[in-house]
């Protein structure tokens, strides 16, 4: 084959240090536009980007030439960075350490896209901890890397 082909998706999920509620409304369009900008920046065009004053998700597709290590390395990086350099909170602003990625397959694209966008009314059911706990027991993550280990 003469080329190589790639497409995938990254649902990404990451939380402020703490779960402190940071991103309110008065800065959360700023803080997603600049994680928007910043992904692009890094050849990772961006579906969409939302999420709560304490943990934001960003569903973008990979650029096949970087890990999603780096990205997101460079996203929190930069992000809290530009928080904190333009004193978008009155104290230093940062983000947990780690994260959450997870592949979306094409056939699913459309109910990843929803879930992000509609987070608000989401959380009006389910906190953070237990939608995170959710996201790695469907993704199986626990289980596989407790195979994984014990192989």
């Amino acid at each position: 084959m003469p080329h190589s082909y790639n497409k995938i998706w990254i649902h990404a999920i990451f939380g402020t240090k703490y779960r402190t509620h940071f991103l309110n409304a008065g800065i959360e369009k700023e803080v997603h536009q600049f994680i928007n900008d910043k992904l692009r920046e890094l050849g990772c065009p961006v579906r969409i980007i939302n999420g709560m004053p304490d943990h934001v998700h960003c569903l973008f597709l990979l650029n096949p030439q970087k890990s999603i290590m780096e990205v997101m390395k460079s996203v929190k990086g930069s992000s809290s960075y530009y928080i904190n350099q333009n004193n978008l909170i009155n104290e230093k602003f940062t983000w947990q350490i780690g994260y959450g990625a997870f592949s979306v397959s094409q056939s699913v694209m459309v109910r990843a896209y929803n879930y992000i966008k509609n987070q608000k009314e989401h959380h009006q059911r389910k906190d953070f901890k237990d939608e995170y706990a959710a996201f790695l027991e469907l993704h199986r993550v626990l289980e596989d890397t407790f195979n994984t280990t014990m192989s």
